[in-house]
């Protein structure tokens, strides 16, 4: 489990958008802006190496509010054994399509015109089917 990078005591919920460095409240935010030191962009062939060997997780990608749509890690996992979805990423139009929207600059803009094409649809219905059957299955089984 992470910890805040100023006080070491909570788990971190944010993330500083200058350097990157992950904290836990607004006190940590404003006792760490003083000394916040921003990370220079990357050019395009140094984000790709970055990309390659940066560890990342899925807080990163989330916002505050976001928390409660968090797909737990068992049930992400399940998608690369769908043999479903592999078939579909053989598609070469939806790679090209995810990876636009992997590259773009404002994500939400480039999911909406994602979404008009029935293959991303179809992808992305296919994604929530297994990690939604898994997770009635999960509380079914609890009972």
């Amino acid at each position: 489990m992470q910890l805040c990078n100023v006080c070491a005591d909570q788990t971190p919920k944010y993330r500083c958008p200058a350097c990157k460095i992950r904290y836990c409240s607004l006190g940590c935010y404003k006792r760490h802006k003083d000394t916040c030191l921003p990370v220079k962009q990357l050019a395009p062939t140094e984000a790709k190496d970055a990309f390659n060997t940066e560890p990342w997780s899925v807080e990163d990608l989330l916002h505050e509010d976001d928390v409660t749509d968090k797909v737990p890690l068992q049930r992400l996992q399940l998608l690369g054994q769908s043999k479903e979805l592999r078939d579909l990423l053989c598609n070469p139009h939806l790679r090209q399509l995810l990876q636009s929207i992997d590259s773009a600059d404002t994500k939400d803009d480039a999911m909406r015109a994602a979404m008009q094409e029935p293959l991303f649809v179809e992808f992305s219905d296919q994604c929530l089917q297994i990690v939604e059957n898994e997770a009635k299955s999960l509380t079914t089984n609890d009972w």
